[in-house]
């Protein structure tokens, strides 16, 4: 499981250290691709396959869901991290998340999200009142 919030710097040709606790669970390969609110998603290989069967096995006849299964295979990019632990995020992804040298890499459970640090800043304190409510329509089934 990831967990926690980390921030590497994006060095000039685009590479990003992942947290040395996530390097054995990324170890295998993993996928990026676009995520929620203008961040990606990195899964483990494994996981993103498991998603990529639901979304294969999904109907497509709603609007919303083929948009959103197109954009997430569309943006998948395939990558394994070197010695370092770095991995190249590359310029559409840069591109799509707004990247700065400043990022934020965040554990989201089974996968994590890079963002641009202003970006997460931003949608932090935006999100903060509602997370402190944990309002029950919301997180009913969650908590």
């Amino acid at each position: 499981m990831f967990l926690g919030t980390y921030t590497p710097k994006l060095d000039d040709k685009g590479r990003l250290t992942l947290p040395a606790r996530f390097r054995e669970l990324l170890a295998g390969g993993l996928m990026v691709t676009k995520g929620q609110d203008h961040s990606l998603a990195v899964y483990p290989r494994d996981a993103f396959l498991e998603v990529a069967e639901k979304a294969n096995a999904a109907s497509r006849g709603n609007p919303q869901r083929r948009a959103f299964v197109r954009n997430f295979f569309a943006a998948a990019d395939e990558q394994h991290p070197d010695g370092q632990g770095r991995i190249t995020i590359s310029i559409d992804h840069r591109t799509y998340a707004n990247l700065s040298k400043e990022c934020i890499v965040s554990g989201s459970g089974k996968f994590i999200e890079i963002w641009d640090k202003a970006a997460w800043d931003a949608y932090s304190a935006e999100n903060e009142e509602s997370y402190s409510l944990g309002v029950d329509e919301v997180l009913g089934d969650i908590l």
